[in-house]
């Protein structure tokens, strides 16, 4: 659990102190959180949906996700204020580094054809985002109990200023990137 902290304190911070030559150890960027978001557009002709994706989601995590709301009523698509249409779940902390160690060393490496996550999904500010087609992936999940594959969006939010300091940041930290 603490192993990829520990890792981080000795080998990904002063390698990153290196390469960039920042003058003080607040310079060097971390991740700061994990948010993993789930939508779910059946939910709303299905409330069952909703208890079936908090399951999953509290076996991958370790947390109880958020319930995200709608925030306007649209016609087109049957959508009431109010009504329950995703789920969320932001890690920080322990959580966080042992969801990030699973992710990339368990959960990726299960996915069909894996050739690496896409090095461009970065947002101009030191944040990536990915995107998991099926939950299948995480070892937490039993193929038995799934009721619909469903796949979920992970953002992670570092402290870097720009996209190169966060990609040299999440190789180090084991981020299978595309060569």
């Amino acid at each position: 659990m603490a192993r990829l902290k520990e890792y981080y304190k000795s080998e990904v911070a002063p390698a990153l102190m290196k390469k960039f030559s920042y003058k003080s150890v607040m310079q060097i960027p971390k991740v700061d959180k994990i948010v993993i978001n789930v939508g779910a557009g059946e939910a709303k002709e299905n409330s069952k949906v909703i208890d079936s994706i908090t399951t999953d989601l509290m076996a991958i995590t370790g947390q109880r996700p958020a319930v995200c709301c709608a925030k306007k009523s649209v016609a087109n698509f049957k959508l009431r204020q109010g009504m329950a249409i995703g789920l969320k779940v932001t890690l920080r902390g322990d959580r966080m580094y042992e969801f990030l160690d699973r992710f990339f060393n368990v959960a990726l490496p299960r996915v069909r054809d894996f050739r690496g996550i896409n090095p461009n999904s970065f947002d101009g500010r030191g944040n990536y985002n990915v995107g998991v087609k099926e939950q299948l992936i995480f070892p937490e999940i039993e193929f038995d109990k799934v009721d619909k594959v469903r796949g979920m969006d992970i953002c992670f939010v570092t402290t870097a200023q720009n996209d190169e300091e966060a990609r040299e940041l999440l190789s180090l930290m084991g981020a299978p990137f595309e060569k």
